[in-house]
């Protein structure tokens, strides 16, 4: 009897812990999220203002202009390319294939379609919401771009497409190394991205500060989402392998 009772004690004191654990993870998670949308909130509405941290983009812009050379536009130039549809849909899934390819969850492949589909749709409606205009073509590096401004789809989906890689690699790799490496080089990636098309000057600084704000917000949600879910499976799984789940 004494020993039922200590199984069940700490069975309840095992299942505390988890359900401590969800809610910390939920709560994390959220803060994120809501700190990252209050701030994106924020840029979006100094752009439709026209005030706020919207007056440094034409500051920016001029600084941008100043520190063009024939050089750094034609390497410039190729590096953002790669920010395109077809590089990141190559870069993006050729890393997601190699991830699957040597740990077989089909969660990689869920979370990736996800994250994607979804950067490019806040991007579609986005501009379509927003509707503002790139800086002049006086003030870019050809070729131009035709489409709106706001928000950056090159950044958006760059920051999430690198991101999310970046999460697959911290949740999966074995060794400390990779998963510092995966996460600094989405964060180089991201960074430069942006940069670079504000140095060209086929976006205004606040359309990449969105992006980087949403896209990071986007995938604290999803990565929130995530790690509730393994979570949950933890703890159905101790359930059943203690006596208490199996009686």
């Amino acid at each position: 009897m004494s020993g039922g009772r200590a199984g069940g004690a700490g069975f309840r004191s095992g299942s505390g812990s988890a359900t401590a654990a969800l809610i910390v993870t939920a709560a994390v998670g959220g803060l994120v999220f809501v700190a990252l949308m209050i701030g994106a909130a924020a840029v979006y509405d100094a752009v439709t203002e026209a005030d706020g941290v919207a007056g440094l983009d034409r500051p920016i812009l001029n600084w941008a202009i100043a520190a063009r050379t024939p050089f750094l536009e034609t390497w410039v130039t190729a590096f953002t390319n790669l920010g395109t549809t077809l590089p990141m849909v190559l870069i993006g899934g050729g890393a997601m294939l190699a991830l699957w390819l040597r740990y077989r969850r089909r969660t990689i492949v869920v979370l990736m379609v996800i994250a994607a589909a979804g950067s490019i749709t806040f991007t579609v409606v986005g501009k379509a919401l927003v509707g503002r205009s790139r800086p002049p073509l006086a003030d870019a590096v050809p070729p131009y771009e035709q489409s709106f401004s706001f928000p950056s789809g090159h950044t958006l989906n760059s920051t999430v497409v690198a991101g999310m890689l970046a999460y697959l690699v911290v949740w999966l790799a074995p060794r400390i190394w990779m998963r510092v490496a995966a996460v600094l080089s989405a964060i180089l990636w991201a960074i430069a991205m942006g940069l670079s098309r504000v140095f060209l000057g086929h976006h205004w600084f606040t359309d990449v500060v969105f992006a980087w704000l949403f896209g990071l917000a986007w995938l604290a949600l999803l990565i929130t989402t995530h790690r509730l879910l393994l979570r949950h499976q933890s703890s159905r799984s101790a359930d059943f392998a203690s006596p208490a789940g199996l009686g």
